[in-house]
């Protein structure tokens, strides 16, 4: 068990750890020429420079924005349609609406992002068709810098609530049938069944989705930002990934986009530490 265990550790050891040397650039004036050991050590200067950029709370205040409307509609939405999906009986009907909604979870941004931008185009989108025909002038939704970060999360709930929906399937066909018994006889609805034990029945998983979701926090999709924004909305719309990648890529600031990307990981590290413990408090979940 060990030997089949070995090449997913070495996947992690090298794809995973030995980057982590990298963090050493955070520190240090990097120039690529010279190499770590030969790059200027300039301690928490990068750090110092980050804090004082006018831009830098706003891209934090974006990134936690959207991430947290990300994770709340990410858990609320599948939970809802997977209610709903569980109360249809024709079981071809209900696989064939799986299949629909699970598709765009294997499709990636640059493909998606292509068909919303045709979509959602303020000069031959379908949205700007329909709007033209109930009188009402074109919007381009790309460009608007207050709803663009709406718009962020209602595409990615659509593209990965499919995903989600399964799972809390899954945890429903789990759910002792006599209790549905026992609540129909003793005359309630549908609707008091699923109030009184359906979602009571998920609640463990949910919580524990909710609570290790809490490490995505400072993750509002650097695919989906970057198929998607543009410099018109960077007020609303950049976040930390985007931020850091125009800072060390496009600018070659490496020290100072390294020195961002550690102070993302670090408060996602706190936040999963939070998370599995509050797993393991309310629902029970433990890796070790």
């Amino acid at each position: 068990m060990h030997l089949m265990l070995l090449p997913c550790v070495l996947l992690v050891a090298v794809f995973s750890y030995y980057p982590m040397a990298g963090i050493l650039i955070a520190f240090q004036n990097y120039n690529p020429t010279k190499g770590f050991f030969n790059s200027k050590f300039v301690g928490l200067e990068n750090f110092n420079y980050v804090y004082a950029m006018p831009e830098t709370m706003q891209v934090l205040w974006n990134t936690v924005f959207i991430a947290l409307l990300k994770i709340v509609f990410g858990l609320l939405v599948p939970v809802l349609f997977a209610i709903l999906l569980d109360m249809v009986r024709r079981s071809f009907v209900k696989r064939s609406i799986q299949t629909l909604i699970y598709i765009p979870h294997f499709l990636s941004w640059v493909i998606l992002s292509g068909i919303l931008i045709d979509i959602l185009s303020p000069t031959d989108g379908i949205i700007s068709f329909i709007l033209k025909g109930i009188g009402i002038e074109p919007i381009f939704f790309l460009a608007n810098e207050k709803i663009f970060p709406y718009l962020l999360v209602v595409t990615d709930v659509w593209k990965e609530f499919g995903y989600g929906t399964i799972i809390y399937l899954a945890a429903i066909t789990s759910i002792n049938t006599l209790l549905y018994e026992a609540a129909v006889m003793d005359g309630a609805s549908r609707f008091r069944q699923v109030l009184h034990v359906t979602i009571p029945g998920i609640m463990p998983i949910v919580v524990l989705m909710a609570t290790l979701s809490l490490g995505n926090v400072l993750n509002a999709g650097f695919e989906q930002v970057f198929n998607l924004y543009s410099p018109v909305v960077y007020k609303t719309g950049d976040i930390l990934d985007t931020f850091v990648y125009r800072i060390g890529l496009q600018n070659s600031q490496y020290g100072v986009a390294t020195a961002v990307g550690l102070f993302k990981s670090v408060v996602s590290f706190v936040f999963i530490v939070t998370g599995y413990r509050l797993a393991s408090k309310f629902a029970g979940y433990r890796i070790f």
